[in-house]
């Protein structure tokens, strides 16, 4: 391009290509979504959070003996060094849960047992599994301490998300709430290039560890546009305070031009499908839990209504993921502080499973800015300046 060309600048890289992939598909004008292949309503209701994350580090779905040693896997990567967990206490009430989790992340290769591996695959999966395994230990943890100031381990004979909830409350949970935070993970542990997976890509695309690489992710995860959103939106819901409130409020934030958190997606022109999977806990939930979740539960049902009827069709702004998420973490007895790092925990099969696609065939990310500021000041000396 001749230096006097003004480029086309695609703000945010929107509809911009940078790489294939086998790992995921979406179809925003559809509504659809697949990890390799399988449809999420399908993974949604006959998988768990383990097999998903097989499914999207090996590429297909494990036998039941295969299944078996992957979730015993992840579930003794769970359990932290003292250290560790001492770490984390000394960083409790100090710093927000999201940048303990980025912190403890980043010094996990202190606490990780190096192994002797055949080849430099089997390793990289191997420490994609334990950093699943450990930032899912990791944020329970950091609930817990936040909580009562206690460490509890993992308990074999539990899941991943049982365990979460096990090390979180230090009791075992039942089987409904733990199925309920199996499939919220599993319906977050994958999402193509969104901004945290493509900051954990151009991170590890300079050959840097895969630890730095989901660091990096963590960090693009946490803000309000993205990781952070479900949390705000379960802040809207505190704001309306009352079901009744709903339309008054959503009105008035409309005519204001203000953002409605949780609705609206870069890609989605349809309705999410995960949402829809998340709508109907919420259904499920309304009229069998605390008042506060039956108000968060209403308010949400009627936004989603009125949103919908007002946006959907005409201006393709349809709920996200984010919109229902907190409610139904709410019933789990998940706090709110700890919604994006469960975010993060959930996500990191799939920041790992591109990271190490991404390396079969890497290279540098390094984009082009345009600049259009001036050329050849005359410098002036310290002295003569006014």
């Amino acid at each position: 391009m001749a230096d006097n060309t003004t480029p086309t600048i695609m703000k945010g890289l929107e509809g911009v290509y940078f790489t294939e992939t086998k790992i995921c598909k979406v179809d925003g004008a559809k509504g659809r979504l697949w990890y390799r292949g399988y449809s999420i309503e399908s993974l949604a209701k006959n998988s768990s959070f383990e097999e998903v994350s097989y499914l999207i580090l090996y590429g297909s779905l494990p036998n039941v003996d295969a299944l078996g040693a992957f979730r015993n896997k992840l579930v003794s990567c769970m359990a932290l060094d003292g250290k560790l967990v001492d770490l984390i206490k000394g960083l409790n009430g100090k710093m927000a849960a999201m940048d303990i989790l980025r912190t403890i992340v980043s010094a996990m290769p202190a606490f990780s047992e190096k192994k002797v591996f055949q080849n430099e695959n089997d390793e990289r999966i191997e420490e994609a599994i334990e950093i699943v395994g450990r930032i899912c230990g990791i944020v329970a943890t950091i609930g817990a301490v936040s909580k009562n100031g206690n460490y509890t381990g993992p308990d074999s004979t539990l899941g991943v998300a049982g365990n979460i909830l096990y090390m979180l409350n230090g009791k075992k949970p039942d089987e409904k709430t733990s199925r309920m935070l199996d499939v919220m993970m599993l319906l977050h542990a994958e999402h193509s290039s969104n901004a945290s997976t493509f900051c954990t890509i151009v991170a590890g695309s300079t050959l840097a560890d895969i630890y730095s690489a989901i660091t990096a992710g963590i960090c693009a995860l946490k803000g309000p546009l993205h990781g952070g959103a479900d949390e705000k939106a379960l802040d809207m819901m505190k704001a309306i305070g009352s079901p009744d409130n709903t339309e008054k409020y959503i009105e008035e934030a409309l005519e204001g031009k203000k953002k409605i958190m949780g609705f609206g997606h870069r890609v989605y022109k349809a309705y999410d499908p995960r949402a829809k999977v998340i709508k109907a806990y919420l259904e499920d939930i309304q009229n069998g839990s605390t008042l506060e979740v039956q108000t968060f539960t209403a308010i949400a049902l009627r936004a989603e209504k009125m949103m919908v009827e007002k946006l959907g069709e005409t201006k393709g702004i349809w709920p996200n993921v984010d919109f229902f998420s907190g409610p139904v973490y709410t019933y789990i007895g998940i706090p709110k502080d700890l919604f994006t790092p469960l975010f993060a925990a959930s996500r990191s099969p799939g920041w790992c499973a591109h990271m190490l696609e991404y390396w079969q065939d890497n290279k540098l990310i390094r984009p082009l800015d345009y600049y259009n500021g001036q050329l050849d000041i005359p410098y002036v000396p310290i002295e003569q300046r006014k």
